[in-house]
């Protein structure tokens, strides 16, 4: 696609929509970035696009804004069915994500992951394995910086990582990542999507234009996931932590062992590594498969398992205080994830869960909560429903905190040594949080005022 001397329309003035406006204005594209929002409610500093001449367009989107348009590039908290695109569709504009954008400005090649859960973690372990090919490394997408911006950076000889969202994905149209992975699919972002058919296609689309010269890795343990083989044009490489595959990453004698190509090699103990849980096994064995695919050896892969730590509000080690030991899981927005945390400790888990209710489903969860759980500690909007639901699971040891503060005091009060309390609200943030980032650095400071 040419963008140079079309005319643009960004949507959502978010970190994604700011940069790659401001890419498409730097390429020689007439842009103007639109939100919904008053300018005075935008949390970034915009004299820099100002000042490269992007146009602003704030406030009330009225679609006049959408005469003359080449194109309309929508960020990630844009739907594709907002009446905004629906009726740049209807007059024929071609309506991108930003993450299509970064592909085609895109010299490096791609290797994207995807799934409902393990993205960053499979990400970031990602990017340290694959620094050790020599080759400069660029991560961006749904972590760290835009990935259009990663893009234009990018030589053609480095490598480009992407973690993809679904919303991210439903914008795309001929993005192809030359090594792609999904991890899981679970319930998540129904609210968006309207049911999981929707967001299993969304996320479908990582792989839909790969060819026999690509690769697809696929969580074998996961059913829906691992049908998807069947839709790939690329070659599979599946991982598993309950199957011996004939090709693939698997678990034998507890070692992390990987076969391709006929090479079979012992990488590690899966004790080695130092991110708890067997998600995070998968997740590390999802990052090994990329990592065999280019060419690592298993010497090299095991060095950094072994060296990997947690990612911030992922299952991350707090503090321990007076034989108690503190986690944070914030980033568990969704009852899956906060089970995967669950099931990474053996009993005990003083467990705080709660905030913006994304009306999921809770059965697993709470079966979950009544093995592993000594008290559960709820807060904010989704308190009433899981009390609920918790008292149907016969789980009697219940406090309703009225805030963060509240839940960490009170957890700190009954908590008993080798007990641990752990952060896994199992539901969004914005009911009293900016985002889950802000969510976890909030608990980590309570719980470091607790040695004060």
């Amino acid at each position: 696609m040419i963008f140079k001397n079309k005319k643009i329309l960004v949507v959502g003035a978010g970190i994604s929509g700011i940069s790659v406006a401001k890419v498409l204005q730097e390429i020689g594209a007439q842009v103007c970035l639109s939100d919904s929002k008053k300018i005075e409610d935008v949390n970034h500093d915009l004299t820099g696009l100002i000042d490269s001449g992007v146009s602003l367009n704030f406030g009330e989107q009225d679609e006049a804004i959408l005469a003359d348009l080449d194109y309309m590039i929508i960020s990630p908290g844009i739907s594709i069915n907002a009446p905004l695109v629906l009726a740049a569709k209807a007059k024929g504009i071609i309506v991108l994500s930003e993450v299509e954008v970064a592909f085609q400005l895109a010299q490096a090649p791609i290797l994207a992951v995807t799934g409902t859960n393990g993205k960053t973690t499979t990400t970031t372990l990602l990017s340290s394995l694959l620094t050790q090919t020599g080759k400069k490394v660029h991560v961006g997408g749904n972590i760290g910086m835009a990935l259009s911006n990663e893009a234009i950076l990018a030589q053609a000889d480095d490598l480009i990582i992407a973690e993809i969202s679904s919303f991210q994905l439903e914008g795309v149209c001929d993005f192809k990542p030359h090594i792609a992975a999904i991890l899981n699919i679970t319930p998540d972002h129904i609210d968006r999507h309207g049911n999981l058919e929707n967001y299993q296609a969304a996320k479908e689309k990582i792989f839909a234009q790969q060819d026999e010269n690509d690769f697809l890795v696929l969580n074998y343990d996961d059913t829906k996931v691992a049908k998807l083989a069947a839709k790939s044009k690329g070659k599979v490489l599946f991982f598993s932590t309950k199957a011996t595959l004939r090709e693939g990453i698997f678990l034998e004698n507890h070692q992390i062992v990987s076969l391709f190509d006929g090479e079979k090699n012992i990488i590690c103990h899966k004790d080695d590594l130092q991110i708890k849980g067997e998600h995070n096994i998968q997740n590390a064995m999802a990052a090994c498969a990329f990592g065999i695919i280019l060419g690592l050896k298993a010497e090299v892969l095991a060095k950094v398992l072994k060296e990997f730590k947690s990612v911030e509000h992922r299952i991350e080690f707090v503090d321990t205080i007076n034989g108690i030991e503190y986690y944070n899981d914030s980033k568990a927005t969704n009852p899956e994830s906060a089970i995967k945390a669950l099931e990474a400790f053996a009993g005990g888990v003083i467990l705080l869960a709660g905030g913006h209710d994304k009306m999921t489903d809770l059965t697993q969860f709470m079966q979950e909560i009544k093995k592993k759980t000594v008290c559960l500690i709820l807060i904010g909007e989704a308190t009433a429903r899981f009390k609920e639901n918790a008292l149907k699971h016969k789980i009697d040891n219940i406090y309703t905190a009225t805030s963060m503060e509240d839940a960490v005091a009170y957890a700190h009060e009954i908590a008993k040594i080798n007990q641990v309390v752990l952060l896994s609200p199992a539901c969004s943030s914005y009911d009293m949080f900016k985002n889950y980032e802000e969510r976890g650095k909030v608990f980590k400071q309570l719980v470091k005022n607790l040695k004060r």
